[in-house]
């Protein structure tokens, strides 16, 4: 991925959906955290899960459901949330949606 490096991107553009799936793409993995983009299908999601790290998820266009121990926050684009590390959450497209997560160690 360095020959991204230096270059203006439309994060839009780089991914893109496919029926009934959740696509990612790794754009930066480093020892100290990565980012990755997301593309969800309408209905698609990550189940519920834990990680050992804070999470910044940016909507990037479209909508989705995110709950954050329990509880649910609904999200359109330009709008960013913070998964806090080791609480449990899940992610659903309420409709197609484009997210960039970045996390940090």
């Amino acid at each position: 991925m360095e020959k991204i490096f230096g270059q203006v991107l439309d994060l839009k553009k780089i991914i893109k959906y496919h029926k009934e799936s959740v696509v990612s793409k790794e754009i930066i993995k480093s020892a100290s955290g990565n980012v990755s983009l997301f593309a969800f299908d309408r209905g698609e999601g990550l189940s519920e899960h834990t990680s050992p790290y804070n999470a910044l998820v940016y909507i990037l266009e479209g909508e989705a459901e995110i709950r954050i121990s329990g509880k649910r926050h609904y999200l359109k684009e330009g709008e960013m949330i913070i998964m806090p590390k080791d609480k449990p959450h899940a992610l659903k497209a309420t409709e197609n949606f484009k997210m960039m997560l970045v996390m940090i160690k």
